[in-house]
């Protein structure tokens, strides 16, 4: 059974950092697209980043790129995402998500929530400013 569970999150002041992980089990995450999505009150579920099966290729939402990475431990099967300098923008409840499809990277559609199909519970992050 594929679960995924979020943890990380809390409360920082702008310019801060936190590193949210998501932890996987039932499956690899070493063959399979990862993401991790926000969603604000009132707003859509956004893609943040995604890393494909091959470990290399990422993809960053542009509002993001160059304060998070997303990165993968195989060894206890968790997927990162660091965010340095925090805006209160980034304020939302933080998912992680698992790509559909098995050995496969989903390119530029890496940011459509309709190519996940399993999602961890949000784990919320507040930036005050």
């Amino acid at each position: 059974q594929v679960r995924l569970v979020a943890s990380g999150g809390g409360s920082v002041q702008a310019g801060g950092s936190l590193r949210l992980s998501c932890a996987a089990s039932g499956y690899s995450i070493k063959q399979y697209s990862m993401a991790w999505f926000r969603q604000a009150p009132g707003k859509e579920r956004e893609g943040v980043a995604n890393v494909c099966p091959d470990g290399g290729t990422t993809y960053y939402a542009g509002s993001v790129e160059g304060r998070a990475t997303i990165s993968q431990d195989y060894a206890k099967n968790i997927v990162y995402l660091q965010m340095n300098n925090l805006k209160s923008e980034d304020t939302a409840l933080y998912y992680c998500a698992r790509h559909a499809a098995h050995w496969y990277c989903p390119g530029s559609n890496w940011a459509q929530t309709h190519e996940y199909e399993d999602w961890g519970q949000g784990t919320q992050v507040t930036v005050s400013s």
